[in-house]
């Protein structure tokens, strides 16, 4: 049997979220034609970064690149708006996914196989990734998979209701990413005894506080040196010049970084790094700042101070995709943001955390069992083979969880 995982982005956030699944599944069932395709040489370094000798020996690596010429030029003209190479890798490497039995996949662009190009023997598991409550996680689309892998039973619940998964096609499998979860990182660069602050904003222009008021933030910052700051944004708002978004159609420019916040002494800035995508920042800061990024129920592992902005004035109360607003102070303008720190950091132990450890088990079911483990047995058990055996070598404990 072959089975396939595909990391098909213009970033690398997604590879954590199910290659600890393949490196399980290889050491399980070393019987397993297990294949690991990707489709940039970013995503290939960090493939191997992770799964390091078990690239070669129990695993192969393929890079799948575009073949047609049409497609080559398409993707030169449109691919500083949209993600061209991404839609377009499929059609030119249906002979690779034709090969293949399952193919397992962190994202849903991966559906077009079977609605466009008519491969409908192929069996697509989808790993998600994050779990976070965006109304777009559980579109009808997600109902177009084989079998869906969740990290907790919020995700099993809204997919049922919501998407109209069938509940047999779901298996609550816990958190691969946290498999690889750092312990508190140490970073020379900032200053033990000051609060360090994770500025987050998501890319969508329709939701993400940083059209608005993010540079606000960054100003309030420059002038408050009592408080480190971390300015990690979601991968993508920097990725291309523009930002374009299908949910609700919106196209903004996230900009550029004004000089005065490179040069403040408190304020560490990634716009993308590999920093950004392995829980080192979610780890390490004391407090989390932002808006509806997923990365907020990661930062939940360890419960500590949140503060939500909320510029566009949604009314969140009661609202499902606005459920992690819950774990801390949310407001509206930048002239809040001193006192709602401090309220944060006063109110944490006796007001928010409750609210955020509810909030994480309801989000991850994580056992002794390390996730990924979980996840691979799941991934068997659909593919008709017999229970996993043995403990796989590339999978860490789970991680020990503050209560």
């Amino acid at each position: 049997m072959r089975i396939g995982f595909l990391f098909n982005h213009d970033q690398i956030h997604q590879v954590a979220h199910s290659l600890p699944i393949a490196m399980a599944l290889a050491d399980a069932h070393p019987d397993l034609d297990i294949v690991v395709a990707t489709t940039n040489a970013r995503l290939s370094a960090e493939v191997r970064r992770i799964a390091g000798p078990a690239i070669g020996r129990r695993i192969k690596a393929v890079e799948l690149g575009l073949t047609k010429s049409a497609s080559r030029l398409m993707a030169a003209t449109l691919e500083s708006v949209l993600p061209a190479v991404k839609l377009l890798i499929y059609g030119d490497n249906l002979d690779f996914f034709r090969s293949l039995d399952i193919l397992v996949v962190a994202e849903k662009t991966s559906l077009i196989l079977k609605t466009r190009y008519g491969l409908n023997d192929l069996r697509i598991v989808h790993t998600r990734h994050g779990a976070g409550d965006r109304a777009i996680g559980f579109d009808k689309a997600s109902a177009g998979f084989d079998h869906v892998l969740v990290s907790g039973p919020k995700i099993r619940e809204r997919l049922i209701a919501e998407a109209g998964v069938a509940p047999e096609s779901i298996t609550i499998v816990g958190y691969p990413k946290f498999d690889l979860a750092p312990p508190r990182p140490a970073m020379p660069m900032l200053d033990e005894s000051r609060p360090v602050v994770l500025y987050n904003p998501h890319p969508s222009p329709h939701l993400s506080s940083w059209y608005e008021i993010g540079r606000s933030v960054l100003d309030w910052f420059v002038a408050h040196e009592e408080y480190q700051l971390i300015f990690a944004p979601h991968v993508m708002l920097f990725e291309r010049p523009y930002v374009l978004t299908i949910d609700k159609l919106r196209v903004d420019r996230a900009g550029r970084i004004d000089e005065r916040f490179l040069r403040a002494p408190n304020i560490h800035i990634d716009l993308g790094s590999r920093a950004s995508t392995t829980m080192t920042y979610t780890q390490r800061a004391d407090i989390y700042l932002g808006d509806v990024s997923s990365q907020i129920y990661e930062f939940l592992l360890h419960p500590r101070p949140c503060v939500f902005l909320n510029p566009h004035r949604f009314d969140w109360v009661g609202d499902a995709n606005f459920e992690h607003w819950r774990a801390g102070p949310v407001i509206e303008g930048v002239d809040q943001l001193g006192a709602t720190l401090e309220q944060a950091r006063r109110d944490q132990d006796s007001v928010w955390r409750p609210v955020q450890q509810e909030l994480f088990a309801r989000s991850f079911d994580l056992t002794a069992e390390p996730s990924a483990r979980r996840a691979a047995r799941a991934i068997a058990r659909f593919a008709g083979l017999n229970a996993l055996q043995g403990v796989a070598s590339g999978a860490a404990v789970s991680p020990n969880i503050d209560t």
